[in-house]
């Protein structure tokens, strides 16, 4: 990305939030359009593919608090993708924004007006150092987006899943260099910087990646078969991974150093792994607790009685069921939920469901109908015609 794009895109537009939304409401923006403009989903659909490229660029800002406080100055600091001259500054005012990203004004040291150097507000996002730093210095890897589908189980209890990554990797044949002799030449256009200055109007200029040595710094006399001279070849790995215990549906977890290799040096990108979880055909899931419906007999609801529950992965329990539960009754099995992050369980939450037989034998329909003789003066919807008319 250019700096004329970094201060120019608007990556609050592209996730369709607003400037002060919340990293929740950040994460929640990028799972649902993700989700939409995945590739995986969209076989073939190039606007689809660019448009995850970009919602994917915006997450990686504004998802994380440094870049996205650096991205926030830079934007208050250019106005809308231009810096404006101060008063006084007259016609002949001229602005050099390679000038931000190297000491500041010559001579002047701390009183040139911006001091150490501004650059140190894009430091992280182009990659770039203090003063004097250079393109062909150590370049951090890049991130990597990938998936994984997990069982109901093996996201309640966490679980250990191979990950096959493809990355952008220093060349093997090279060593990353670009020259099959192992020894290119500093590009003579931009001085090994990566960058040339480009005007843009209004008396000042912007910069943009060297279209010589394309943002390198270097180029190869000898160009590698392998890379082409880009330095760079697909490098594909697979990767066990462990996923913790206790993540939730759509939940996007970050494994620092996980990610692409760096080049000359620099250190590796990271891993963002999104979670989908499958659903289960008995249990299901509420925050850190989870459910389970099951059904009782109209004698165990009205009598009372003892009844066995499941729980996920581990021996029934049983629990006490009082005379007279009701219908839709929750009762609560403390520590046989989700794993929370301190290490401890949520609670499992049991909803017991009054099954009506279909069919009755000779003796059972006997027995009711002698209940039915018994209970004939009870009337359970007298109190909800009594409230209806009250209203």
């Amino acid at each position: 990305m250019s700096t004329k794009d970094f201060v120019e895109k608007d990556f609050y537009k592209v996730l369709g939030v607003p400037k002060d939304a919340t990293e929740a409401e950040i994460k929640k923006a990028y799972r649902k359009l993700a989700r939409e403009f995945h590739p995986d989903a969209n076989k073939g659909n190039t606007k689809a593919e660019e448009r995850f490229k970009e919602i994917s660029e915006a997450n990686d800002v504004l998802g994380d608090p440094k870049k996205r406080k650096e991205y926030d100055d830079a934007r208050a600091l250019f106005g809308n993708g231009g810096f404006r001259p101060g008063p006084g500054a007259g016609g002949n005012f001229n602005f050099d924004l390679g000038d931000l990203f190297g000491g500041g004004a010559q001579g002047g040291g701390a009183q040139g007006g911006f001091g150490g150097g501004i650059g140190d507000v894009f430091g992280g996002l182009f990659n770039r150092g203090g003063p004097g730093t250079t393109r062909t210095q150590p370049r951090r890897g890049q991130d990597i987006d990938t998936e994984v589908t997990l069982t109901f189980t093996e996201a309640i209890e966490g679980a250990t899943v191979p990950l096959r990554m493809s990355s952008q990797a220093p060349c093997k044949a090279c060593s990353g260099t670009g020259d099959k002799n192992g020894t290119p030449r500093v590009c003579p256009t931009c001085v090994g910087t990566g960058q040339v200055a480009r005007g843009s109007g209004g008396g000042f200029s912007l910069t943009d990646p060297c279209p010589d040595c394309k943002g390198r710094g270097l180029i190869a006399e000898h160009p590698c078969l392998d890379c082409k001279g880009s330095g760079r070849a697909k490098s594909s790995r697979t990767m066990q991974v462990r996923i913790p215990a206790g993540v939730t549906d759509g939940q996007r977890i970050r494994l620092r150093g996980k990610g692409a290799p760096g080049e000359r040096g620099g250190p590796a990108g990271d891993l963002y792994v999104v979670v989908h979880v499958g659903a289960h055909p008995v249990f299901g899931r509420k925050e850190d607790n989870l459910t389970v419906t099951v059904p009782v007999t109209f004698t165990e609801a009205a009598l009372g009685g003892e009844i066995k529950v499941p729980t996920l992965g581990g021996p029934s329990l049983t629990l006490k069921l009082p005379p007279g539960t009701p219908n839709g009754r929750t009762m609560r099995a403390r520590g046989k939920g989700a794993v929370r992050k301190d290490g401890t369980r949520g609670d499992l939450l049991v909803t017991v469901e009054v099954s009506v037989p279909k069919d009755l034998s000779g003796k059972a329909r006997e027995a009711l109908e002698s209940y039915r003789e018994a209970t004939a003066g009870e009337d359970p919807r007298a109190e909800l015609f009594e409230a209806a008319k009250g209203a």
